[in-house]
């Protein structure tokens, strides 16, 4: 996992949230005191995200990165060949 996927999928989640009408991009922006037009160029992928935007959009819409990180691949016993 890199620091671009977490990134992504950040976006990925406010994008989701937005569309089913959890929140908006004006009230998320002013939430998290940023511009809407900026928070609208992140989310369009025109612009990224500063680390402290970042960590307050997560923080307004109740995300941790644990939230962002899909789960674990179940890894074979070591040692034992199948």
């Amino acid at each position: 996992m890199t620091f671009q996927t977490l990134h992504n999928q950040l976006i990925h989640e406010i994008c989701r949230r937005v569309d089913s009408g959890d929140t908006t991009v004006a009230s998320l922006a002013r939430r998290a005191g940023i511009s809407q037009p900026h928070l609208h160029l992140v989310l369009k992928g025109k612009r990224g995200f500063s680390w402290d935007f970042a960590d307050r959009a997560a923080l307004v819409i109740g995300l941790r990165v644990e939230d962002l990180v899909p789960p674990a691949k179940p890894q074979p016993p070591r040692g034992k060949q199948p």
